[in-house]
């Protein structure tokens, strides 16, 4: 019987499932090969290492701030652009941690809709063209990103001089951005800003002894501040790190490249024409709205939709039909006849529920956990197990959010820990009656606990009251009828070749390591899951 614990197994004791990285909602795949950030803005901004990519392209519009609790990310889900643009990859400029602009957006045309599909992944343009629900669902979640933006500026929150600051910040960016685009369309790829040289930088800074250098100096200053100020405030950068001399020296080649285009493009204002106008002002804008609102729903609107224990268990206890009395009646049977000195293990092959009791080829293990590290179950779990003494078998039923568990200690000893450290460990035989459930709206979803399907739902419920309210008190004009522009068959067949590529990269790195490079006796893979703590 293969003796290793896999770390994939639903009972797993680490992070909760519902605690989604907020990295989700602003990692997004890049798009346009002239609409890359430096990589040490993206590291800078966030805390974050930078990709392994040399470019960071221009991708959807995402949330700007974080937080790192989950109901943080579900309701950014539920508000912001992502949910839509970011569906179908259009190309607004990507730059966590950052604003721009003093006034809202309230009104999007039908026209607005096609200056800020006319980047969009061909493929899903394409799809996008056929569907009014698609369409009618963009303009829905862009009303409910802007209300919320709007409700934040009537809070005060763009006062705040580091967000005032990246206001302006985030103007220079997409203006620098767009200009880019304009100007350097027919040149071939090239990373964003790639084609201002290093003596013109150099011309940017000289040595500090013009009236215009010393201004280019107190503006980056001003623009790395509220950049650092902002992540640090978020999490995102530790309040005790300082950048490095490289870091600063990057950063400082990066404010250059952007002023430089964005004081070109004021220059040149005339020339480049109205649409050249509307388009900064629209993505502008729309990125503001971002960034406000995921300032406002991490200050304001994470607690306003929060679900209490109370409340779960008032919502279990009113719907009999989630009630695990029937459950936890069948675990108290096979509990007696566990007692009553029938065969263990065969009890677990017959009524565990546990997706764990199987290895790879299928084989039923009898509900047996092999050298269980101290630590890595759940706290109620392993208590109970770690009070009996090898051979026993629980007097009681043991429940956890997955159900109710019998418990029989195998053996006591001593192991090492993921890390090879010496710890304590131990075999376990368990076996689960599930009290997991489906939600109903969403039968392709993952088996889990009632509790947690209970939570999402009335966190779903709140959140959708919130922000029916803002919208409600901050009325915004949406188009939700307009054309899409027609990617030609030249876009859809790179977007294809692309798209088999990445998917050859990801299947690459998937691939499982040799045999020998498995951790555990003889190089065996995992294969047992324990039940630990979700």
């Amino acid at each position: 019987m293969d003796t290793n614990i896999e770390n994939n197994n639903e009972f797993e004791n680490g992070a909760e499932s519902e605690n989604i990285s907020t990295n989700e909602l602003s990692n997004s795949n890049l798009t346009e090969e002239n609409n890359s950030l430096p990589e040490s803005e993206v590291a800078l901004f966030t805390g974050e290492s930078p990709t392994p990519e040399k470019e960071i392209k221009t991708v959807p519009a995402t949330t700007a701030a974080s937080a790192g609790n989950g109901g943080m990310s579900a309701l950014m889900k539920g508000l912001a652009v992502i949910a839509v643009i970011l569906a179908i990859g259009v190309g607004l400029l990507f730059w966590k941690a950052k604003v721009g602009g003093h006034e809202d957006l309230n009104r999007i045309t039908a026209e607005d809709m096609q200056l800020i599909l006319k980047d969009a992944n061909p493929m899903q343009l394409k799809a996008l063209a056929s569907s009014p629900e698609q369409k009618k669902k963009i303009a829905e979640n862009l009303k409910q990103l802007l209300a919320v933006a709007s409700q934040a500026r009537k809070e005060g929150i763009a006062n705040d001089p580091n967000v005032e600051q990246e206001l302006e910040n985030i103007r220079m960016v997409i203006t620098a951005s767009i200009y880019d685009q304009r100007i350097n369309k027919d040149k071939g790829p090239m990373t964003q800003f790639g084609y201002i040289s290093d003596e013109q930088v150099n011309q940017f800074w000289g040595d500090g002894s013009t009236a215009e250098q010393r201004r280019h100096e107190a503006e980056f200053k001003k623009f790395i501040d509220s950049k650092l100020a902002l992540a640090r405030e978020s999490g995102k950068f530790p309040k005790d790190k300082e950048l490095t001399e490289e870091e600063l020296k990057q950063a400082k080649e990066d404010f250059a490249k952007i002023a430089i285009y964005d004081e070109e493009a004021k220059e040149k204002a005339g020339e480049l024409g109205e649409d050249f106008k509307r388009e900064v002002e629209l993505q502008t804008k729309l990125q503001q709205a971002q960034f406000l609102a995921g300032i406002y729903a991490q200050k304001y609107l994470v607690d306003k939709a929060k679900v209490t224990d109370e409340e779960v268990q008032k919502y279990i206890a009113a719907h009999p039909e989630l009630n695990p009395a029937e459950k936890k009646a069948k675990a108290e049977e096979v509990l007696k006849r566990a007692q009553s000195g029938e065969d263990f293990a065969k009890l677990a092959n017959e009524f565990s529920e546990d997706p764990g009791n199987k290895n790879p080829k299928g084989e039923l293990q009898g509900g047996l956990y092999k050298d269980v590290a101290k630590g890595q179950m759940m706290p109620e779990f392993e208590a109970a197990a770690l009070a009996l003494e090898p051979g026993q078998i629980a007097q009681n039923l043991v429940e956890t959010p997955y159900g109710f568990h019998i418990i029989k200690l195998e053996r006591k000893g001593e192991g090492k820990d993921a890390s090879g450290q010496p710890t304590e460990t131990y075999d376990v035989r368990h076996i689960l009656i599930s009290t997991t459930t489906k939600d109903p709206q969403n039968p392709m979803g993952r088996e889990m606990p009632i509790s947690e399907m209970v939570r999402a739902k009335l966190e779903e419920e709140k959140q959708k009251q919130v922000l029916d309210e803002i919208v409600a008190n901050n009325p915004v004009e949406v188009a939700e009828d307009f054309p899409v522009p027609q990617p030609s068959e030249e876009d859809l067949k790179q977007m294809q070749q692309q798209q088999q590529q990445m998917m050859q990269q990801q299947m690459q790195m998937q691939a499982p390591p040799d045999e020998a490079d498995q951790p555990g006796p003889k190089g065996k893979a995992a294969t047992n899951p324990a039940p630990s703590k979700k």
